[in-house]
């Protein structure tokens, strides 16, 4: 078992990419994310950390924390077109790339060794690289398997600091005699999988350190946490994870979700937004050539209580039209006149390829085929014109046909951006 498999971490991956195009705000507490009061934080600067500021921290905490920070509405596109130009840098180096997120990847450069040198080399080499043509730094582990080099990328990353980042080892190598030495000491939440709840009866048996894990006796562990947990968490002590790197990965579900400035009351509007997230899901459907035969709608009210239902439809479908009508279905068991503060709509089993898609006689009998022509018309008209230039009459808006961007919504809605 040798040190191939890297993993690599952007630092701060949509601020930095922001200060890319926005150099002046370097060395400024800058917070990425949803900018309204509703808004979540996606990213902040090392120089916004040093105030307690976190990703998945609500927008409205971060401003107290931080007055004076610049907050920055969410660009998913962007983030998107840079990240596919950082996946190609490792595509450079080897074949086998897992992306887990827009920002970080697993590599496995085991069969690389011979023509980019060692996996050492090769992480510099990486980070050399997105430095010279992104303009980015990211931070590499590197070890025997997956779950390592996760943990290993930990302490390799800065810090922040209150002037900024403090610089960390950028490369982290955990080899295999040094597993242990290197696991040991570390709190039993870092390791992959545990929570709080298991934190919580972890401490309850004495244990709060790998070495202690790593010493209880198997069969204990499994009888006090179950056969599944209690040994996958024997395996992890012991530094044992069998995952290969997936450079092909499967897509389970498709999903757009949008939390709004204001509740919604009419019901009108929330048709129409359902309506729209549908279109914008079957478009995503069309362009991966999936398609998807249960419908899931998600419901927030304005007191957070949520609502989720779903519908497994008779013959798969990538028509937003036929995900749009069953979401509106789904909508008629929740009681949303206490005001709708989030939506959701999503299509998950999904098929690859239109092999899966079957006309039922009662889409012979109606216009359902020649809607998915005129749909697939549609994307053809936007690859040219752009997505405002045509749409369905049920998408438009006030503001015109406004169609739900993917990850447009991903971190709450836009606020004012000066405070």
């Amino acid at each position: 078992m040798t040190s191939h498999i890297l993993h690599v971490d952007m630092d701060a991956f949509f601020v930095s990419a922001e200060l890319v195009r926005k150099p002046e705000l370097r060395g400024l507490p800058v917070v990425v994310g949803g900018t309204g009061n509703r808004g979540v934080v996606a990213a902040a600067s090392y120089e916004a950390r040093a105030f307690g500021i976190y990703s998945a921290m609500s927008t409205f905490q971060a401003r107290r924390l931080c007055p004076r920070a610049i907050f920055l509405q969410g660009d998913h596109s962007y983030y998107s077109s840079v990240s596919s130009n950082v996946m190609e840098i490792f595509e450079r180096y080897t074949p086998l790339v897992e992306p887990i997120s827009l920002d970080e990847a697993f590599l496995d450069v085991g069969g690389s060794i011979r023509l980019h040198g060692t996996p050492l080399e090769i992480a510099q080499s990486i980070r050399r690289d997105i430095n010279h043509e992104q303009g980015l730094t990211c931070s590499v582990g590197v070890a025997p398997n997956k779950f390592l080099a996760k943990l290993a990328t930990e302490g390799a990353k800065p810090s922040p600091g209150p002037t900024g980042p403090i610089p960390g080892l950028g490369v982290k190598v955990v080899e295999e005699h040094e597993i242990q030495d290197f696991l040991d000491p570390l709190p039993v939440r870092s390791l992959w999988g545990v929570g709080p709840v298991t934190v919580s009866r972890l401490d309850q048996m004495g244990i709060t350190k790998v070495l202690q894990l790593r010493m209880f006796p198997r069969d204990s562990l499994i009888g006090a946490l179950g056969k599944t947990q209690g040994a996958h968490l024997h395996r992890l002590a012991h530094g044992v994870d069998e995952r290969n790197v997936e450079a092909q990965q499967v897509i389970k579900s498709l999903s757009h979700e949008e939390t709004f400035a204001e509740d919604i009351y009419s019901e009108e509007r929330i048709g129409s937004e359902i309506h729209r997230m549908s279109d914008a899901v079957g478009k995503r459907l069309r362009g991966l050539d999936f398609l998807g035969s249960t419908v899931n709608l998600k419901v927030r009210l304005k007191d957070f209580s949520t609502f989720t239902r779903s519908v497994t439809l008779a013959n798969p479908t990538d028509s937003g039209r036929i995900i749009g009508r069953n979401a509106l279905n789904l909508l008629e068991s929740i009681q949303v006149s206490e005001g709708v503060r989030l939506l959701g709509v999503g299509m998950s089993n999904l098929v690859k390829g239109n092999h899966g898609l079957q006309l039922s006689f009662d889409d012979v009998d109606s216009d359902e085929s020649e809607w998915r022509d005129a749909e697939k018309a549609i994307d053809q008209i936007h690859e040219k014109y752009g997505a405002e230039s045509i749409g369905a009459a049920s998408i438009l808006t006030e503001n015109g046909l406004n169609p739900k961007q993917k990850g447009s919504q991903q971190w709450g809605p836009s606020g004012d951006t000066k405070k």
